[in-house]
This record gives C-alpha cells, sequence and structure tokens, in this order.
C-alpha cells in the first residue's frame, strides 16, 4: 500500500473542516488532498523515471507538508534537506542521490539551480513560506484529482540524510513499510484521540517534525496548529488550543523562560531528537504538572523506545527512553557481542518493520551495520535495566581511551550538570601525549563558575581517570539544527589542547 493511502484513511469525513491552521491561514483536508493531487499531477507531466529522487531544500511550510504528500502519491521517493546547508553540502547530496527534481527557496535559485543543472538534473522550481513559488505556478494548472501510484511495503519512501558527524553523509533509506509500521504503532502507543490537536514548531526536513510529528496527526484526523518557524511566546500562546506537544530539549529550555505557561488542555509532552537533561525534566513538572515523555529513534530505524503514555503501561521515568516500543527489538551487547545483563553498559543493537534497509548505494557500508544475525548497530551506547528501560550512555564514537581506561562522557556530564555554576556541560576526548586521549569538559556557565573549584568536586565524586582534565567556559554550545552538541566540532576547536 501507498503511505498515502494509508495516512488518507485517517482523514475525517468531513474534509471541510480545518487540518491545519498555520498562524491564521486554514488548511482544510480537502485543501491536503486537493493539493497534493495537483502536485503529484504536475510530478508525472514531467515524466520522471519510475522511484526518482525528488530533493526539497525549502523553508518550513504548509505547501512543503502538501509536497511530500505529493511526491508520496506520485510513487516518487521524498528527499528533505536542511535549508541552512550550504552550496557544498547540497553539492554532496545531488551528486550522491541524484534527483530528478530539486525543490528550493526561491531566494537561493540563482546558485542552487546552477549547481543542480551542472550535476545533470533536469528539474528546479521554487517554492517558498509565503504560497509562492514557480512549483505551485506549474501545479495549479492541473487537475485535483489523483490516483495513487500502488508501491509495495519494501519499496522506497524516502531517503534521509544522516548528521555526518563521522565523514560525509549517508543516505538512510526508508520505505512505505517502515514508515507506516512505526506512525500506527506510536498511534496506539501514545494514545492519539479523536479531538487531539498537534501543535507543530518542529521543521520538516528531520524525522521528529516529518515522520513522527506529521505523520502522528495525519493518520489520526487531527488538526494541527503550525509554525513555520520556533517562537516560545507565539507556541506558549496557544497551548490552550491544543493537547499534544513535540519539542527538542532546547524548545523546553526556551519555553520555561516564558512567564506564562497555561498547560491545562494539554495532554502529553513529547521530546527527542537530544538527550533532555533532568533539571529539565523537573523543571517542567514543577511548573506545568506534566511529566515530558521522553523516546529515542534515530534517521534510520525511525522510533525505537519510548517511555509509557499511559499509566497502565507504566511509569514514565525522566532521564531513561523507555521500553522498546511493540514490534521493535531491543538488546545491549559487549565488544566481543555477547549479550549485557541488566544495567551493564554495552552497544545498543536493534531490529523491527522500521529498521531501513541500508544506505543509499553503499551496500559495503550497510552491511558493516548489521550483526551476523541481522541486527542494526546504532552506534548508541547504553544500558537497559531489570524492567526493560533504556538509558543511552552516549555514542560509541564518543567513548574517551584516557590511559588505557573506558570513559562515558554523558556520565561525567551528569554529574558536571548537579553542579553550582553549571548550565550545560559537553565532555569530549582530545589528543594527550601521556594518556592517548585527555577528557575535557566545556561547559556554559549557570553563573560564575571556577574552572578549577569543578575538577576538584568531580575528583570527590568519580574515579581519578574520569575527571576532566581541563574545563573551558564558553557562552554557548555549538549545536545543529535539531539541538544535538555538535562534539565533532569542539573536538576539532580544542584538539591542539595538550600538544
Amino acid at each position: 500500500m501507498n503511505l498515502y493511502t494509508a495516512l488518507r484513511a485517517g482523514f475525517p469525513a468531513n474534509l471541510d473542516s480545518t487540518a491545519i491552521d498555520a498562524e491564521g491561514a486554514h488548511y482544510s483536508w480537502r485543501d491536503l488532498e486537493r493539493g497534493s493531487a495537483m502536485l503529484a499531477n504536475w510530478l508525472h507531466k514531467l515524466d520522471l523515471p519510475a522511484g526518482s529522487r525528488v530533493a526539497v531544500h525549502t523553508d518550513k511550510s504548509v505547501e512543503a507538508l502538501i509536497l511530500y504528500l505529493a511526491v508520496l502519491r506520485a510513487g516518487h521517493v521524498y528527499l528533505p534537506l536542511n535549508p541552512a546547508y550550504q552550496a557544498s553540502e547540497l553539492a554532496h547530496f545531488i551528486t550522491d542521490a541524484a534527483p530528478g527534481v530539486v525543490v528550493c527557496a526561491g531566494k537561493n535559485f540563482g546558485w542552487v539551480s546552477k549547481l543542480a543543472f551542472q550535476r545533470g538534473v533536469r528539474w528546479v522550481f521554487t517554492l517558498n513560506d509565503d504560497r509562492t513559488g514557480t512549483l505551485l505556478d506549474r501545479a495549479v494548472q492541473m487537475s485535483d484529482a489523483h490516483q495513487p501510484v500502488p508501491r509495495l511495503p519494501g519499496d522506497l519512501a524516502a531517503i534521509l540524510y544522516t548528521s555526518g558527524t563521522t565523514g560525509r553523509s549517508k543516505g538512510a533509506m526508508l520505505s512505505h513499510g517502515n514508515l507506516l509500521s512505526n506512525a500506527q504503532t506510536l498511534k496506539d502507543f501514545w494514545d492519539w484521540r479523536p479531538d487531539d490537536v498537534l501543535l507543530h514548531a518542529l521543521p520538516i526536513f528531520h524525522v521528529h517534525g516529518l515522520f513522527v510529528a506529521s505523520h502522528g496527526a495525519l493518520l489520526n484526523g487531527s488538526r494541527m496548529l503550525w509554525f513555520n518557524r520556533f517562537d516560545a511566546s507565539a507556541v506558549a500562546s496557544r497551548f490552550p488550543d491544543a493537547t499534544v506537544f513535540m519539542g527538542v530539549p532546547t524548545l523546553y529550555v526556551r519555553l520555561l523562560q516564558e512567564k506564562q505557561l497555561d498547560t491545562r488542555a494539554m495532554r502529553l509532552f513529547i521530546s527527542g531528537s537530544a538527550p533532555l537533561l533532568i533539571e529539565t525534566w523537573r523543571e517542567w513538572q514543577a511548573r506545568t504538572g506534566h511529566l515530558i515523555l521522553e523516546r529515542y529513534g534515530m534517521s534510520e530505524t525511525l522510533m525505537l523506545t519510548s517511555n509509557p503514555c499511559r499509566p497502565e503501561d507504566g511509569e514514565r521515568i525522566g532521564g531513561t527512553v523507555g521500553p522498546a516500543l511493540p514490534g521493535v527489538g531491543l538488546r545491549i551487547a559487549r565488544d566481543d557481542g555477547q549479550p549485557c545483563a541488566p544495567d551493564e553498559i554495552g552497544h545498543v543493537q536493534v531490529r523491527g518493520p522500521n529498521v531501513f534497509s541500508g544506505y543509499w548505494q553503499m551496500p559495503e557500508k550497510t552491511a558493516e551495520e548489521f550483526t551476523a544475525d541481522g541486527w542494526f548497530k546504532t552506534g548508541d551506547v547504553g544500558r537497559v535495566d531489570a524492567n526493560g528501560y533504556l538509558t543511552l550512555i552516549g555514542r560509541s564514537k564518543d567513548l574517551i581511551i584516557s590511559g588505557g581506561f573506558n570513559v562515558y562522557p554523558a556520565e561525567i556530564e551528569g554529574f558536571l550538570n548537579e553542579l553550582p555554576g553549571v548550565g550545560e556541560s559537553a565532555v569530549i576526548g582530545v589528543p594527550h601525549p601521556d594518556f592517548g586521549e585527555a577528557v575535557v569538559a566545556v561547559i556554559t556557565p549557570a553563573g560564575q563558575p571556577d574552572p578549577e573549584a569543578l575538577i576538584r568536586e568531580l575528583k570527590s565524586r568519580i574515579a581519578g581517570f574520569k575527571v576532566p582534565k581541563r574545563v573551558i567556559v564558553v557562552p554557548e554550545l555549538p549545536r545543529n539544527a535539531m539541538g544535538k552538541v555538535q562534539k565533532k566540532l569542539l573536538r576539532e576547536q580544542h584538539a591542539g589542547l595538550f600538544a
């Protein structure tokens, strides 16, 4: 079944009711149906080969979401790209994916079209966040009736390029079956209800905003309150009109700075895409009475684990990302591949209908990332307790080996973040002539932190080999678009510290 057909089945009977309220601009369910049909018909008119990639490098808009639905309907492959990407980054994606169509913001048409045409792309259109662009000009001429192209569960629906923290980004191939199975699982596990209203303030070039949030609302026939850009005051003002909110930790930190947080109408707050500090989790509970639900997923796997939503499913525990979702296999393995005991730290491995088939045009890399018995190696390090709750410790590539001892950055960060004067912390390993790697902490201030005093305090709490040799205070930590701290950049910045 084409994924669009499954999402369309969730639309309410009254297609003239509001599907999306985009800051005053109202889109009905019929608008989504007709708009995506016209765009799908335009794609068909271009006579693209079956399964062509459609690369989308635009700002967030409802029209961009409708374009995504149109690509699914037309049986092609959606390739969302962060609009912040510059020429050198975009060149890699276009060269690697060889899209048949590129859609970009009008302000970038000059350089994007030149880059695309040089790489053999036949069609480049514009789409802006104010309902203008050459793509819409063409599509408005088309019929608003369209029969979705049949697709099998294993057929490719989207390619998501990973963040590329170690070398060039890789294109994770997600099928119609991957996306639908995960959406259906989350609809049940997160207890989506007929009267739910989703407050959508996430970008839609990423799993969280495009697949988790948008799919959830579409599949459930739930209205969305739509923000093209996150503004804490504006978002907070709509809490009385919504029931579900999904955000990255940075959004919760900013919302906590608002004087008024009326969350009485809200049912569920979800956080993901980056670790949520336990302090933020506790402060949100104190301010609003709500326990944020943390979950865990990846571009390659969609959602894997989640804290329970319904009380009968278990306790919602801060600092963990919950047990495996129904249908998802989760195990923790030692370096030698043997299973870990409860609470033993090891490598997180997963399998299930949500797990991708592999990386685009990289069969050797794909084979490396799966175990002999078919489990995907996430690259994350964590532990599972006796009740099945997963706590993430960090990325395996972030592991620091100092003097022959393994140091997990997240453990040190947990201690640091509890100390006075520390806002947030990022622990990294940098080259050291004696130890191979030295532990270094980069922190943001919450007051007047004394680096030497912090080191002394840590020495009284944790083993000496884990204590940072230096604590560096910076105004803010570098982050990517989804709020993840860019440790690779920090390692590069401080590589010569002990040279």
